[in-house]
């Protein structure tokens, strides 16, 4: 078992927004169980900056340093895609845990090469899939599983937001090398990673995506029908056209609808309880609706992952679990680019969507990685 500080040292990896805005508000929310002592960025300038604003002791522009001198318990990794699974791979050999941003790597493949770097016991790699740990999501989760509401049979999951021509002058956004994806893969994926670790297994995907409106190498829409090995059945919406935005998901069972209606994090005023017609009355807590109110957020899945890796336990959203959303989008991805249904057996090395969301073998971009990596 991997030993941890008192409180967790925590090194940042991407000096960029979601350092600032997520990430050392959560480390900061953790009431002294984690402090930050390092900051690495490619942009020394930018590490500097980001040390100096936030108070932290030391910032590097190389990761392999940081790693020698500083021994982090945990690096979060907030880089864009290209440069996740060097990273992870070269903390976990240095024997600090991560928590790395989404999506978690840009193909299947790369999930599976990086976990062969994670030991019994920690090191962990998890991913950053906040939604799974408000308070209401948890309590679903628990009523699908005691089956309290009866079995899911019909539910939602769209995630439809906007981003204008602008937003994809960024150089890696919007190409299959540097991102792995449009919306599926970069933005619906909170989403839908919610519904599944709701849902559980799904058994087949039937898709369709376009380029309507952007000037990007990938899909900014992508529509799919889900079947999971309950029966029931998902419609899916990833969109970066629509201007009144939403991240909207809904359950359907025999004794009600849950619905979640919000855009980057919820709390339990955005779910409603609704019961069905032989329960009209019923009060949303009485349908299982929480007392607690925790939101989705940052803080709540790293209060819950430094307790994990603490006990040297396997943390959620890691492993087979940060997995099945990944499999997920590249089963989308090959469904919605030959027409056909495609089913989890599928997600094979003999498939050439398992090494490439695309489905194209993978030429990587120097260039942009040396700009935006580690």
């Amino acid at each position: 078992m991997t030993a941890y500080s008192q409180p967790a040292r925590v090194a940042i990896v991407g000096a960029g927004n979601i350092a600032d805005g997520r990430h050392m508000p959560a480390v900061q929310a953790q009431n002294g169980e984690a402090t930050v002592i390092a900051v690495v960025d490619v942009d020394l300038r930018r590490a500097e900056a980001f040390a100096a604003r936030w108070g932290i002791p030391a910032s590097y522009d190389s990761l392999d340093r940081m790693l020698r001198e500083q021994h982090p318990d945990l690096v979060i990794v907030c880089t864009p895609p290209i440069a996740h699974s060097t990273a992870i791979a070269a903390c976990l050999d240095a024997g600090a845990s991560v928590w790395c941003e989404k999506p978690p790597t840009l193909s299947v493949a790369e999930y599976d090469a990086v976990a062969a770097h994670e030991r019994e016991g920690g090191p962990y790699v998890s991913y950053v899939f906040q939604h799974r740990f408000g308070s209401a999501a948890r309590a679903l989760r628990e009523h699908i599983r005691s089956g309290r509401l009866g079995a899911p049979l019909v539910g939602v999951c769209h995630t439809l937001w906007y981003r204008d021509d602008a937003y994809f002058e960024v150089p890696w956004r919007g190409k299959w090398e540097t991102e792995g994806g449009g919306p599926t893969m970069g933005h619906g994926i909170h989403q839908m990673d919610l519904m599944l670790s709701l849902m559980g297994e799904w058994t087949e995907v039937r898709a369709a995506m376009g380029t309507l409106a952007r000037d990007v190498e990938t899909e900014d829409v992508s529509m799919a029908m889900v079947r999971f090995a309950g029966g029931a059945m998902v419609s899916v919406i990833n969109s970066l056209l629509s201007p009144r935005e939403t991240s909207y998901l809904r359950f359907d069972f025999p004794e009600a609808t849950v619905e979640l209606s919000h855009l980057y994090g919820y709390d339990n005023s955005d779910w409603t309880w609704t019961p069905a017609p032989h329960r009209v009355g019923a009060t949303a807590v009485e349908l299982g609706a929480p007392l607690d109110d925790e939101p989705s957020s940052h803080a709540a899945q790293l209060r819950a992952l430094l307790r994990s890796l603490r006990a040297g336990e396997r943390p959620e959203a890691s492993g087979g679990d940060g997995r099945r959303v990944l499999a997920f989008i590249a089963a989308l991805y090959e469904s919605a680019s030959t027409g056909r249904p495609v089913t989890p057996d599928m997600i094979t090395p003999a498939n050439p969507y398992y090494h490439s969301m695309s489905g194209r073998p993978a030429v990587r971009d120097n260039t942009v990685k040396e700009k935006t990596g580690v």
